[in-house]
């Protein structure tokens, strides 16, 4: 992201009110810019979902605007949201409609009129991208929660979005298929797509984003890098996160202040550096606390 850069989506939402009452979301002024990965951090009910449902009208707010591209969305025009906007929904079985998984994938360029073996071919390609393209006979309610995840995101590459959205895309995986789901993101940001993803789990935010953004409450509290978020003790305290492990370690450890390591990956390399990578035992993936 580059200061001259426009925002491939742009939120400005003074309020979504559900039926019931609940304000989900205020004030709220949100950009995803090309190339970049956010992640959004927050407690439940914090608003997380409710601004991700936004970024492709799925929700609209009570006043404000979505602008995809540069075209203003209206009720006329969310159609044009939902292509350049893919979404994963954290519930993957609410996305799988037809009998095979090949056919799912379809399924949404056959609504945009694709000819059926045009669809096929691009289904296919969308399925390897995700290295899932064994799976393009099977019947989808019978994969495991990481091969849904893994077709929920075929569908949406299918239609070659602009950015994809992932709502809690770890949510009930074991590590072996979170590892798998958060490889997949980082190729389709190698690929040029932007990603904006929610995640309880501050280690794969740190790991995976180049922009966090925590919510509090229903609104932004605060954006940054992850260095920036990650050691921002009052930004976290309001939203009641806990830094990542490597955060942790390090103050654990009194690490040097200045270098604020914030994976492990960054952790291993200050201690290298240090010349006595054995001092901070590192934690492993299945030991990660979950904030």
């Amino acid at each position: 992201m580059t200061p001259d850069e426009s925002p491939l989506v742009d939120l400005t939402c003074g309020a979504h009110t559900y039926a019931d009452g609940t304000v989900g979301m205020h004030d709220v002024e949100f950009s995803v810019y090309p190339g970049e990965v956010v992640a959004l951090v927050g407690g439940n009910g914090a608003g997380k979902s409710t601004l991700l449902e936004h970024l492709n009208a799925t929700l609209v707010p009570d006043d404000g605007e979505l602008v995809v591209d540069g075209t203003p969305i209206t009720e006329d025009n969310k159609a044009h949201a939902r292509k350049e906007v893919g979404f994963v929904f954290q519930d993957a079985d609410t996305q799988l409609v037809a009998p095979t998984v090949l056919d799912d994938v379809m399924f949404g360029l056959q609504n945009y009129g694709v000819p059926g073996d045009e669809a096929k071919e691009r289904a296919r390609e969308a399925l390897a991208t995700v290295d899932a393209g064994h799976l393009e006979d099977r019947i989808p309610h019978y994969l495991s929660g990481g091969e849904k995840r893994l077709v929920g995101i075929a569908g949406v590459l299918v239609l070659e979005p602009s950015v994809v959205v992932l709502d809690e895309p770890l949510a009930g995986l074991d590590p072996e298929r979170s590892r798998l789901v958060g490889e997949r993101i980082h190729r389709i940001h190698e690929e040029g797509i932007s990603v904006v993803l929610s995640t309880h789990d501050l280690d794969f935010a740190a790991e995976v984003a180049d922009r966090v953004c925590v919510m509090v409450d229903g609104n932004v509290a605060g954006c940054g890098t992850p260095r920036e978020v990650f050691y921002d003790d009052a930004l976290l305290d309001q939203a009641n996160l806990h830094p990542p492990g490597a955060v942790r370690v390090a103050r654990d450890a009194g690490l040097d202040a200045t270098a604020q390591p914030v994976t492990e990956a960054d952790l291993v390399s200050l201690l290298t550096e240090a010349g006595d990578p054995e001092t901070v035992q590192t934690p492993a993936v299945g030991d990660r606390k979950h904030d």
